[in-house]
């Protein structure tokens, strides 16, 4: 078995700015840890699993590397960065390094997209495929959204008792289904015909078109518009349905939310990430994971869902809700931080208020999912969460609230609902 992880690269994410500015997307820590070794770690529990392979086309990059070496170290499997010449799209990467996930003789492997969270419930999707045995069937994880919000997904139609998909659709214009795809997916070498088939027919209307900057266009293949959508209703496609938790990671808004979910799954998964509350120390309420080079006050509070990152140092009387601080960030006495992602090494002055309105699904809707809502409305700016970029200094006593600062400011006043440039 192998996975393969799906990066993208830096002209995406441009949701995620200013964050994605300072470390690649995938590198952005979500509760404690880099979001994409989220993935890792799920595919290095996989028994059989051989070697992880990341695909995007980010430049040979510093901290890339330096991650790579630590995650193969901790997890004691190879990992590798492939990195392709231009944006191929979901399925030309894999297309374009078909050799080198198959050597070894692999005999199935997972792809898995970079941008979301999940409980990766990898095993399981084994195990129903294994259940198939039909040697060139593929999976998809599969998840229950709304009406009103599977139209932002792709949309499956599956047959009850066998969960063969046979109706795939991309973000439709009406209702298709409620069966949304995860961005998860188990494939056998076979898929690559399938892919391949795609491939030449582009090269054929390439060559009719003629068009100048054709030779890209063949190559650029999506698993989700080009391959799926053909597959379904053919027999090979199934559906696995998880009940388990899954959000997309697009916009800054939604970390705080992925990170809700991944510090609530600690408590099974990895406790000792947890905070507990213990003499002489901070207030803790609900799940906090603070990392150990970071200085806190024992009259701060705490949570819940609040991650603070190495190096942070919290003063004396501080509350901190809903909110992930990043590395080296200093919170000074009696600030207040909610729903906010604080910047690496960015400073907010006493008694200042840094606030953002929550972006979450609706919790009375079981099967609500996040809007990847648009920064902007009627060219107004999106009440949401506060993110304030790296090296960023707020003066003490001032209100920061449902505001975007970009890096390396220092500001000299309240703001309210604006982006500062």
């Amino acid at each position: 078995l192998k996975a393969v992880i799906l990066i993208g690269g830096p002209q995406k994410g441009t949701r995620f700015r200013p964050l994605s500015f300072e470390v690649p997307k995938p590198l952005f820590p979500v509760a404690g840890v880099p979001m994409v070794q989220h993935h890792i770690e799920a595919c290095a529990k996989v028994p059989g699993m051989k070697e992880i392979l990341l695909m995007g086309f980010y430049q040979p990059h510093e901290a890339l590397s330096r991650f790579l070496l630590s995650a193969q170290q901790e997890f004691k499997i190879p990992i590798r960065y492939l990195q392709e010449y231009a944006a191929l799209g979901t399925g030309g990467g894999i297309y374009h390094f078909r050799d080198q996930i198959l050597s070894g003789g692999a005999e199935a492997f997972f792809v898995l997209n970079a941008d979301v969270c999940s409980e990766f419930p990898l095993q399981e999707m084994l195990e129903f495929w294994q259940g198939h045995r039909d040697a060139h069937s593929f999976v998809i994880l599969g998840t229950t959204a709304n009406r009103t919000q599977a139209l932002n997904y792709g949309c499956i139609v599956a047959n009850a008792e066998t969960q063969e998909v046979q109706h795939y659709v991309e973000k439709p214009s009406t209702f298709v289904s409620e069966i949304i795809n995860c961005g998860i997916y188990l494939f056998t070498p076979a898929i690559f015909q399938h892919i391949g088939k795609v491939f030449q027919r582009n090269q054929q209307e390439l060559v009719l078109e003629e068009s100048s900057n054709g030779w890209q266009r063949a190559e650029v293949i999506r698993l989700e518009q080009d391959v799926f959508t053909a597959l379904a209703g053919s027999g090979k496609l199934y559906v696995y349905k998880t009940d388990g938790f899954w959000s997309q990671i697009k916009s800054a808004g939604s970390a705080i939310y992925a990170s809700r979910l991944y510090l609530n799954q600690y408590s099974k998964s990895h406790p000792e990430r947890l905070a507990q509350n213990k003499p002489g120390g901070p207030v803790i309420r609900g799940n906090v994971y603070i990392h150990p080079t970071a200085s806190i006050d024992s009259t701060a509070v705490l949570g819940p869902n609040v991650s603070i990152g190495e190096g942070v140092t919290v003063g004396a009387g501080v509350r901190v809700r809903e909110s992930i601080v990043l590395h080296g960030a200093s919170l000074h006495d009696h600030t207040c931080v909610l729903n906010t992602i604080v910047g690496w090494d960015s400073t907010i002055g006493r008694w200042a208020r840094v606030e953002g309105t929550p972006s979450d699904p609706n919790p009375n809707d079981p099967y609500a999912k996040i809007d990847s809502e648009t920064l902007f409305r009627d060219g107004r700016l999106t009440p949401s969460i506060t993110i304030l970029g790296c090296s960023v200094t707020i003066p003490a006593e001032v209100v920061i609230l449902n505001s975007i600062v970009l890096p390396h400011k220092e500001l000299s006043r309240s703001y309210k609902n604006q982006i500062i440039l």
